[in-house]
């Protein structure tokens, strides 16, 4: 019997939501959703998008039905989660100013800014938080790779594929 459907079994036949057995299969359910979204929500959404969706799962377990694959049902939950995360990503435009806005000399450095993130906007979830930790963040592939559960080789492929798309968008754009 795969961990999916122990999940689903257990969902199914809980009565009790403070059980060890029920709160070992959110842990283990918890650690999948983790590696779930690393590749498909910016590391500062992950955790809210797990939370979320953990919520979610514990509130519709009744409507779990036992006779049916547990996987499909988690991963719906998961997914409606997901595009959440990206709607409200997309309603908050993050753009870092810069420290010496009494400058008078700062409107080369914000227009670059927002277009940085305008450009930055066209990526995947997962080229977005590979090039901005270890391009404009400075960190090394490695430290990269711990941070978002990505392989080292998925984020040297991430930045490489992000940069050509940026320099793609950019040279249509200009």
């Amino acid at each position: 019997m795969s961990s999916f459907e122990n999940w689903g079994t257990l969902l199914a036949s809980v009565s009790d939501a403070g059980s060890t057995d029920y709160t070992r299969a959110l842990k283990d359910i918890r650690a999948w959703l983790m590696r779930f979204y690393a590749s498909r929500l910016p590391l500062a959404y992950i955790e809210d998008a797990v939370q979320e969706t953990l919520l979610a799962v514990h509130e519709r377990r009744h409507s779990y039905d036992a006779d049916r694959p547990f996987k499909p049902w988690l991963i719906g939950i998961a997914a409606h989660k997901q595009v959440d995360h990206l709607r409200a990503s997309t309603r908050r435009a993050e753009v870092e100013l810069p420290l010496d806005l009494q400058d008078g000399n700062n409107e080369g450095a914000m227009t670059s800014g927002i277009m940085l993130s305008q450009l930055m906007a066209t990526l995947k979830p997962a080229q977005q938080e590979a090039i901005h930790l270890v391009k404009i963040k400075g960190f090394t592939v490695e430290e990269a790779s711990i941070r978002t559960g990505q392989s080292i080789s998925l984020v040297k492929i991430n930045i490489h594929r992000g940069l050509a798309k940026v320099a793609e968008v950019a040279k249509r754009t200009a």
